[in-house]
């Protein structure tokens, strides 16, 4: 060792760097503010009372909530709502497979019809469509018929009883779906790699077995997620319906308003069903995103359950030992 290396470490070394995090009061500030403002709605919401009459009354009326909750007239509507919601659903999802098959296909004549459907329905408003069902086809047809074109019919009816508020409601919901549905499945199949499409149509398979087989089921995974933001849109656009005198759960609450002028703790009401409703449907598109991601994540994601089971195991696990163990 020479005597400048002896030099160099003989050197004393330098003092340790003492870090110093870095505080954020503004953070701190924010926190503060947004406590206190909760704090502040739940009193309100809780505790806020209103003079009625001769005595003190729940500002929002939860005892009125508590009624009317479970009443025979909101749970009918809360019945008809979900089956709005399930028909509707169907229609769109049919229709939009469909729709983005033919704005895939090769023949511009059917590229064309489902690019002019996607274009009317998504560019007119969802209301207007319902109410179209509900009392312009009766001002354009008094009957309709289904027969050969130009030709004998084979049966016919009145459109008043045969286009009812229910069944406007859900070819109103339905058919405008259809037009988002049809987009979102298009994304679907287009994010699936070309060379397996090319592979499958080396071995033969047809354009059908090769979309059933092939395509759809990778293309699940991109579709899934937006199709339960439309199931959970559907169920809340379903309160259009109101407007062709169909008893869903928004017309329900409003009939029961209208004569126990209670309009606040009925709106309370419906909005408590749905946010329910909302709940659940998430909780099954949790599962469905779950199982359709089998193919591509090694590792699923974790169920509320398996969570729960963990931080319960990690708790056990953290517990200090008896002593003299």
């Amino acid at each position: 060792m020479t005597a400048q290396d002896q030099q160099v470490t003989g050197r004393s070394r330098p003092p340790e760097i003492k870090a110093v995090p870095v505080r954020h009061p503004g953070r701190w500030v924010a926190v503060a503010v947004i406590v206190v403002l909760l704090a502040m709605l739940v009193h309100t919401i809780v505790f806020s009372t209103v003079k009625r009459g001769t005595a003190n009354q729940s500002r929002f009326g939860w005892s009125v909530v508590g009624d009317y909750l479970l009443s025979r007239q909101i749970l009918d509507g809360v019945v008809v709502t979900i089956e709005l919601t399930v028909i509707g659903m169907a229609i769109g999802v049919i229709g939009g497979v469909l729709l983005a098959v033919m704005r895939l296909s090769a023949n511009p004549v059917l590229s064309s019809v489902s690019w002019v459907y996607i274009w009317f329905f998504r560019g007119t408003p969802l209301l207007v469509q319902i109410v179209f069902w509900y009392s312009g086809i009766s001002y354009l047809y008094s009957r309709l018929s289904v027969g050969i074109p130009f030709g004998p019919e084979f049966a016919h009816g009145e459109s008043n009883s045969l286009i009812t508020p229910f069944v406007a409601g859900c070819i109103g919901l339905g058919f405008n779906e259809a037009a988002y549905m049809a987009e979102i499945v298009r994304a679907g199949i287009l994010s699936v790699d070309e060379g397996q499409v090319e592979a499958a149509s080396s071995l033969g398979m047809t354009r059908a077995l090769l979309l059933r087989r092939i395509v759809l089921p990778q293309a699940m995974r991109v579709i899934i997620p937006p199709t339960g933001n439309e199931l959970i849109s559907m169920l809340k656009n379903s309160s259009l319906a109101s407007a062709a005198t169909v008893t869903e759960l928004f017309y329900a609450q409003s009939l029961i308003s209208a004569r126990t002028y209670e309009i606040v703790p009925l709106l309370l009401v419906a909005s408590i069903w749905y946010l329910f409703i909302t709940s659940l449907l998430t909780v099954g598109q949790y599962y469905v995103e779950r199982y359709y991601a089998r193919g591509s994540s090694r590792n699923l994601p974790r169920t509320p359950i398996q969570r729960f089971r963990s931080m319960l195991t990690a708790g056990h696990a953290q517990l200090p030992e008896p002593a003299g163990t």
